[in-house]
């Protein structure tokens, strides 16, 4: 009963807050349109609806975990996160809570940087890829704080490789008045941008695959946040020894290893 009271509260938690962000999101609207004197382009949000969710739910055995939503369909687990080089080594590895990526990149960048002081290496990470999961004219804002170069794809996976197959790479000076969107857009059709880009996919794409299917790592064993975490720690911890010993690194240059270009 214990646990149905706090799955039942915690429901009830998530949605006060969702129709708290929803309001939010509709007050921001209106004072940029009451400022600019003009009416926002895109669809309008919803008002919050006053009757509670009849659908939601929430899991019993793991009351932490949420439903994600996969290429495959809607599981029930976490969202877990990985940093890597282009030689495909973890150097930072996180699990959330979050259904979707948008509010991990200013973390896994903090964390990122926090693990390479930690192994005594003063490498920072230069150049930072992403895909569309990560796009936010938010990030873009916050991540203005580090000195990483972020390259984060603005459309779904499929469609972004379309526009680099057949856009030509833009000439001459950036057009001023751009938005964020747009400036990334052209930064990714450059020259530059479509070399460097295409490095996520073989690089954090692989590992993923290789956890997955060559490992058998599909699902966590262990159940609730901190446990899951620390399996997810291991898993790619494993990851890192396998990757060094079948390469022939020395465990000694494994700082090394970790470097960014």
């Amino acid at each position: 009963m214990a646990g149905l009271r706090e799955c039942k509260e915690r429901l009830e938690r998530e949605e006060a807050e969702k129709k708290q962000q929803q309001v939010e999101k509709i007050q921001r609207r209106l004072v940029e349109e009451t400022e600019t004197g003009k009416k926002k382009r895109g669809r309008k949000p919803k008002e919050p609806d006053s009757l509670p969710e009849v659908d939601a739910k929430a899991n019993i055995t793991d009351p932490e975990s949420r439903i994600m939503k996969t290429r495959k369909g809607y599981v029930q687990g976490y969202n877990a996160q990985a940093v890597v080089t282009k030689d495909q080594i973890i150097i930072a590895a996180e699990v959330t809570q979050e259904e979707n990526d948008v509010h991990q990149l200013c973390p896994m960048l903090e964390l990122a940087s926090a693990e390479l002081k930690r192994i005594g290496s003063e490498e920072e990470a230069k150049i930072a890829l992403m895909d569309a999961g990560y796009w936010s004219e938010e990030n873009i804002l916050r991540a203005g704080l580090y000195e990483t170069e972020l390259l984060i794809a603005t459309k779904k996976d499929w469609k972004q490789r379309e526009v680099l197959r057949n856009a030509p790479p833009p000439m001459g000076r950036i057009p001023s008045g751009l938005s964020s969107r747009e400036r990334m857009e052209r930064k990714l059709l450059t020259k530059r941008g479509r070399k460097l880009y295409k490095l996520r996919s073989q690089t954090v794409e692989p590992i993923f695959g290789q956890i997955k299917e060559v490992r058998g790592c599909k699902r966590f064993m262990r159940r609730g946040h901190c446990a899951v975490r620390s399996e997810w720690r291991l898993i790619c911890a494993t990851h890192n020894l396998l990757k060094l010993f079948r390469n022939g690194i020395a465990l000694s240059d494994a700082p090394q290893a970790g470097r960014w270009n």
